[in-house]
C-alpha cells in the first residue's frame, strides 16, 4: 500500500508547484557583475542662468550713406578712418545726366503753364470747354510735381556728413556706376555716441532675455576690466543667413576714445526671468558641450538609463539642466564611466 501512495504524493507535489503562482523575476546578475554606482535624488529649483555671448562693437549712430539716384560716381573725398565734420561733402555723382533731367522737367513745366493760361482765356471766352480747362490745370500740376522731384534728386546727388564722426567703411571708388540706395560710405560718431555690442542668440536664449536685463562686458582692447551694460534691443526675427537672433548690449561705462568700431567683445547676460532647472554635479555629465550632454539615471534602483539633457549654464560647483530629466527619479553621480544603456547597477550609497 505504501508503495502506491508515495509515488502518488510525489506527483501531486510536482503538479501543485507547476500550477502555483510564478516567482517574481528579479535581476539575475551576480553581485560581481553589477556596476557599483552612487546616486542622488532629483529636484528642480528656480534659477537665473547666465548667457555668454560674443560679437562686434559698434555705436548707436552707425549710419550707411547712399545717393537718392543712381549714376556715375564723380568724387569720393574721404577714406576709411577719416574724421568728418557735420555738413562736409563726402561724395558726389556726375551731374550731367541729372541736370539734364532737371532742365527737361523745368521746360515741361513752362510749357504746361503756357498751355494752362491759353486754355483759361479760351474758357473765359466760352471757346474751350470746362473739361479742357480742367485737363490743362491737371497737366500743369503734374508738370510742377515732376519738376520738384527732379530738383529734389539733384539735391541728393551728393552726400554730406550728417554729424561729426568717423568714416568706418568706403564701399565704392570714383568712376563706378551705382544704383539708387547703393551704400557708399558707413559713418558713426564714436566720440559722442554710445557703444553697443551686437551678438547672436539661439532660440532658447532669446526667449529668456528681456530688454533691460543687466550684462557684464569684457573687451580685449581694455584688458582686466569688466564694464556694466544693459540689453537695449533684441530682434523680433531671425537673421536669414545665420539663423540666430540679434541682441544689442549698450554701455556708457567704456571710454569713448578707447575703442574702435568692429572690435571683438564678450558679454555675460543676466536674464531677469527665472526658469526651473536641475543642478547636477560635473561627474554626472557625459559627452557634454555648452548646450547638450548625456547622463545616466535610474527609476528602479536596478537599471541605468542613458538620457540626453539640455544645459542652461555651467558654474564652478554644478551644471544647470533645464530639460531631459522630467521622467527620472534618481541621477547616477559616480560610476557612469563604466555604464552602458540599460546596464545592471548596484547602489552603494543611500540618497
Amino acid at each position: 500500500m505504501n508503495k502506491i501512495i508515495l509515488p502518488f504524493l510525489s506527483g501531486l507535489v510536482v503538479l501543485l508547484q507547476a500550477c502555483g503562482p510564478k516567482a517574481e523575476v528579479t535581476n539575475t546578475e551576480t553581485p560581481s557583475e553589477l556596476v557599483p554606482v552612487t546616486v542622488m535624488k532629483l529636484s528642480r529649483t528656480a534659477i537665473r542662468p547666465l548667457i555668454p555671448v560674443s560679437g562686434q562693437l559698434t555705436t548707436d549712430d552707425e549710419t550707411p550713406l547712399s545717393f537718392k539716384t543712381g549714376g556715375l560716381v564723380k568724387r569720393v573725398t574721404v577714406k576709411e578712418g577719416d574724421v568728418i565734420r557735420k555738413g562736409q561733402l563726402l561724395a558726389a555723382l556726375d551731374l550731367t545726366e541729372i541736370q539734364a533731367q532737371v532742365s527737361q522737367a523745368r521746360l515741361a513745366f513752362e510749357k504746361a503753364q503756357r498751355d494752362a493760361n491759353r486754355v483759361a482765356r479760351l474758357h473765359r471766352d466760352s471757346v474751350a470747354t470746362l473739361e479742357q480747362y480742367q485737363n490743362s490745370q491737371t497737366g500743369l500740376e503734374i508738370a510742377r510735381r515732376q519738376m520738384e522731384a527732379a530738383e529734389f534728386n539733384l539735391t541728393f546727388s551728393e552726400i554730406r556728413a550728417i554729424s561729426d564722426g568717423f568714416v568706418l567703411r568706403k564701399y565704392v571708388s570714383e568712376g563706378q556706376v551705382v544704383t539708387p540706395g547703393t551704400p557708399i560710405l558707413l559713418t558713426n560718431g564714436a566720440h559722442k555716441s554710445q557703444w553697443l555690442l551686437r551678438a547672436g542668440l539661439s532660440d532658447r536664449e532669446w526667449s529668456m532675455v528681456t530688454i533691460g536685463d543687466s550684462a557684464e562686458l569684457r573687451i580685449d582692447a581694455v584688458p582686466d576690466k569688466v564694464f556694466a551694460g544693459v540689453v537695449t534691443r533684441k530682434s523680433e526675427g531671425a537673421d536669414p543667413s545665420t539663423g540666430s537672433f540679434l541682441v544689442e548690449v549698450s554701455t556708457s561705462d567704456i571710454p569713448r576714445t578707447a575703442l574702435a568700431a568692429g572690435m571683438f567683445g564678450k558679454a555675460l547676460l543676466r536674464p531677469s526671468k527665472s526658469v526651473l532647472a536641475w543642478r547636477i554635479p560635473y561627474d554626472a555629465l557625459l559627452d557634454g558641450d555648452a548646450t547638450h550632454g548625456y547622463v545616466f539615471v535610474t527609476n528602479d534602483n536596478q537599471t541605468a538609463l542613458k538620457v540626453e539633457v539640455n544645459i542652461a549654464g555651467i558654474n564652478k560647483e554644478f551644471i544647470e539642466v533645464t530639460s531631459g530629466l522630467e521622467n527620472a527619479t534618481s541621477l547616477i553621480v559616480s560610476g557612469s564611466a563604466y555604464l552602458v544603456d540599460k546596464a545592471a547597477i548596484r547602489i552603494i550609497n543611500k540618497p
